[in-house]
């Protein structure tokens, strides 16, 4: 929520004038007096009704959802249904099992795979369900998002219609503002679709249609690793599960090896590139932008197109961590003899949804 304050101190909520005074001006040319009266014209009026006036209808109370905070919460969910998994986990061993639940399968001797049939399925279901929370979580995430910059887009319009009915804009001005408005509509309904269908997915996935309509998911993903998985950790793990494996199958992990440790250590180096790079920029700028603008040396227009621009990037950097769990996901998998039908490609848009459909 903190994306849009700087433009909710500038534009607002959109309401009507009359907040200025106790009565509303009976004409545009009264209005256009008010307006003089604050320092930078409508943007202030517009935080000024954003700061004093509060929302009359209260909104309604959804029912709870089935709460899934962490993957660790979806992988054990996702065990539950599968009863034939219940005599694979009692020769796993409790410790075993809260480290697949928990994403530490390196720690998982690979001589298992031998000893108890079954436990490819294990894995299977644990990682379809850490793909699925992952884009539950996402695109929960990225919908959060986008409904701040349909609310700064539609206050900047609602700017625009005033400043055109006081004669301060043409309406060539403002019809630029509206088509960015309907970008931004058709942008969140896009969002919102994504949204339902991704916690819809993780339902079906869990069991639990029928049982449950919605999910309680975090609002935001996992944060990233300090630092990636060692390079000789990995290759001594794909040594001892080799060893473990049908010779036919040998060859196969390996190359799927090379394709998901390449995969994890571009989707690693791309996020933390954006998270330490990109959006320390754009925090920068926007920060700077703010400074102008208090300063009278930026219009809130270019205050809005510097937000927006930071918007973007946060959408990418949120799309770029799901692409990195993802990844880790598919390697880890890999090391326990698994075969991902496909692996990440970080920044593609629909790399890590194609993840989650399939193995």
């Amino acid at each position: 929520m903190i994306l849009l304050a700087t433009i909710a101190a500038t534009a607002g909520t959109v309401v009507l004038a009359q907040s200025v005074g106790n009565e509303q001006p009976s004409n545009w040319r009264e209005a256009n007096d008010e307006v003089g009266k604050f320092k930078r014209g409508h943007a202030d009026i517009l935080k000024w009704e954003a700061e004093n006036l509060k929302p009359t209808a209260s909104d309604k109370t959804l029912p709870a959802g089935f709460a899934l905070p962490t993957m660790e919460s979806a992988v054990r969910a996702a065990w539950k249904p599968h009863l034939e998994l219940q005599r694979v986990m009692s020769r796993l061993g409790r410790e075993n099992v809260d480290r697949v639940a928990t994403g530490q399968w390196m720690d998982v001797e690979a001589r298992h795979q031998r000893r108890i049939e079954g436990l490819d399925e294990l894995f299977e279901v644990a990682v379809d369900a850490r793909k699925a929370w992952l884009s539950a979580v996402a695109t929960k995430q990225t919908l959060s998002l986008q409904q701040e910059s349909l609310e700064a887009a539609e206050a900047a319009t609602e700017l625009g219609r005033r400043m055109v009915k006081v004669g301060n804009w043409s309406r060539y001005q403002q019809s630029r503002v509206e088509l960015g408005l309907s970008s931004e509509k058709l942008a969140y309904q896009q969002a919102r679709v994504a949204a339902a269908q991704a916690e819809q997915a993780l339902i079906k996935l869990l069991r639990l249609n029928g049982v449950h309509q919605r999910l309680e998911l975090p609002d935001s993903l996992p944060d990233l690793p300090k630092e990636g998985l060692p390079g000789d950790r990995l290759a001594a793990e794909l040594q001892e599960i080799t060893a473990q494996l049908p010779m036919v199958n040998q060859t196969k992990t390996r190359i799927n090896f090379d394709l998901a440790r390449d995969a994890y250590r571009a989707a690693l180096d791309v996020a933390q590139s954006y998270r330490n790079d990109v959006m320390a920029q754009r925090n920068l700028i926007v920060d700077e932008s703010v400074l102008q603008y208090n300063g009278m040396l930026k219009s809130v227009w270019e205050l809005l197109t510097e937000v927006q621009g930071r918007a973007q990037a946060q959408r990418e950097t949120i799309s770029a961590t799901r692409d990195y769990w993802v990844a880790e996901a598919d390697l880890m998998w890999v090391l326990q003899g698994g075969e991902p039908q496909s692996f990440v490609t970080p920044g593609a848009a629909s790399g890590a949804e194609a993840n989650t459909a399939g193995h």
